[in-house]
This record gives C-alpha cells, sequence and structure tokens, in this order.
C-alpha cells in the first residue's frame, strides 16, 4: 500500500520501519526535515517534501506527541497542505496518544474532505515498536476502513484490539496508562521504603516478578533502568503524564469520583515539572524520593 508516515520519533521510526520491511511504500515526514532524510536513506521509501505530499497516499499514519499537534498537522500546518491534498477515500491512522474527544471531534472534519479518521494507540514502548509486536487499540465508525488498514497495522502490532467507535482506542490507551502510571508510584515507593528498612532493590524486585506484585515496571522499568541504572525507557515523563491527565480528564468528563487517576495525575505532574518533560519516565523515583524524605 502507498502510505504516508508522519512523525518519526523514538517510537515513529521503527514503526514506519517496519512498514518499509513489509513491503509498502512509505513516505515520510517529520518536523526534522533531516531526520526524515536520514530514514529515507538509512531505511527506504521516501522523504516527502511537504504535507501535501504526504495526503496523497492511500493510508496516512499519525504518530506525534499530542492530540492537539494532530489536529495542526492535519488541518492548518503549511496553511492547511495536508487537507487540500487529501484525496477522497483516503484513511488516516492516528496513532499517537490523543485526547479521546478531540479525536470525536475531528473526525467529521476530515470526513468532510472524504477521509476517514481512525483512532489507534499502541502499547509497547521503543522496544515492541522495534520488532513489530505492539498492542494496538482500534477505535473506529467505518467497519470497511478498518478492514481495508489491517496490513498496516499487522506490520506494526501483533496483537490488535478492536475497542469500538472512533475515540475509543485513544480512551483505552489513556486509561491503560494511568494504571501503567499508579503501578509505577506503588512500585516505587515500595522500593523506597524497603531500601529504607535495609531491603536490597534489586532482591526487591526479583521477589515481586515471582509474586503478586509483579507488574511491567517491576519486570522491565525498575530491573533495567532503576535499578540497573539505565534510565532510558525511551519514553518522556512530559508524554506519561500527559496520558495520566487525558484518563483523569476522561473521568471527570464521565461525572466519576477517581481518586487514584487524580492522586497519579498530581504524581506525574509533578515529576514532569521537577525533572523537565523531556526526561525518562523512569527517574521519576528521584522525585518520589526527595518526597518521601519529608
Amino acid at each position: 500500500m502507498r502510505i504516508g508516515f508522519i512523525g518519526i520519533g523514538n517510537m515513529g521510526w521503527p514503526m514506519a520501519a517496519n512498514l518499509v520491511a513489509a513491503g509498502h511504500d512509505v513516505t515520510v515526514q517529520d518536523a526534522d526535515p533531516d531526520l526524515a532524510g536520514r530514514f529515507a536513506a538509512e531505511v527506504g521509501g521516501r522523504a516527502a517534501a511537504g504535507l501535501g505530499e504526504v495526503a496523497a497516499n492511500e493510508v496516512v499514519v499519525c504518530m506525534l506527541p499530542t492530540g492537539a499537534i494532530v489536529r495542526e498537522v492535519l488541518t492548518a500546518a503549511e496553511g492547511g497542505a495536508f487537507a487540500a491534498g487529501l484525496k477522497p477515500g483516503c484513511i488516516i491512522i492516528d496513532m499517537s496518544s490523543s485526547e479521546p474527544v478531540g479525536t470525536k471531534e475531528l473526525g467529521p472534519v476530515l470526513a468532510e474532505r472524504g477521509a476517514v479518521l481512525l483512532d489507534a494507540p499502541v502499547s509497547g514502548g521503543v522496544a515492541r515498536a522495534k520488532t513489530g509486536e505492539l498492542a494496538i487499540m482500534i477505535g473506529g465508525d467505518d467497519a470497511a476502513a478498518i478492514e481495508a488498514a489491517q496490513p498496516v497495522l499487522q506490520a506494526m502490532g501483533a496483537r490488535l484490539f478492536r475497542t469500538g467507535g472512533l475515540g475509543s482506542g485513544h480512551a483505552m490507551k489513556a486509561l491503560n496508562n494511568m494504571v501503567a502510571a499508579a503501578s509505577y508510584v506503588a512500585t516505587a515507593e515500595a522500593m523506597l521504603i524497603g531500601r529504607r528498612f535495609g531491603l536490597d532493590p534489586g532482591t526487591m524486585v526479583e521477589i515481586m516478578n515471582v509474586s503478586t506484585g509483579r507488574n511491567f515496571h517491576t519486570d522491565v522499568v525498575m530491573k533495567d533502568h532503576v535499578v540497573g541504572e539505565k534510565f532510558a525507557t525511551g519514553f518522556a515523563v512530559g508524554l506519561l503524564a500527559k496520558d495520566v491527565k487525558i484518563a483523569a480528564d476522561l473521568g471527570r468528563a464521565m461525572k466519576m469520583a477517581a481518586p487514584m487517576a487524580n492522586l497519579t495525575e498530581e504524581r506525574w505532574a509533578t515529576a514532569r515539572d521537577r525533572l523537565g518533560a523531556t526526561a525518562d519516565n523512569s527517574l521519576a523515583i528521584t522525585v518520589l524520593e526527595a518526597d518521601l524524605q519529608s
């Protein structure tokens, strides 16, 4: 298939590379044109001269930091070049961690141009992006478009889930990341308390991983990046804080009291503000440790 790919950062690069490896005709675009050029030279495909060139493809994938940026790129950037260049029937797949309400609002705007919007955010991090084993949560109102997009999604993910109508994939991604973020806080606090008591953090993680406390963070983040001091998961603290806020905002929009979501939002916002949005999320334990000293 002829695919345009917008946003080739830590996640987007390996995802687009898997599309090239699967034999698709891929045109990439990034805010950093040098990055797009390097991708074309090292991986294959082409670097787009502008958003209008990206829009001319059968399928367009977005992997961008926020839903607001997605909307800006698709409707207003370069004088609206993307929207102007859209061909009827184009399938746009937003794989970013966007706000579900915003996604539902963007769908009709793109439909006026003859395009179909799907949301298909991912989970699995950079490691699974590289191997093409991401979990993908697919939301959309057009069953035929979802079916047509399967070869694209299957090249990047090992487990594909239909979550419901447009915006449901983004809602699921935010809620999943809220659970992951809460797990990190609980695990980090347990490790810090245990260390003060005299327990070895490495031993604690080893025990948790064969006990009921096991979670993604004990299995990967704490073992490799905190105890192992790599602090290089490839996922920025600002992005995780954003995802948790999306989940907490969704709870508020649903008029639900969700104290855990609100507390998790607060803890990650604090970590982002102190570390800086671009810091690796695994460094949040240093902020938690400082607060536990009081």
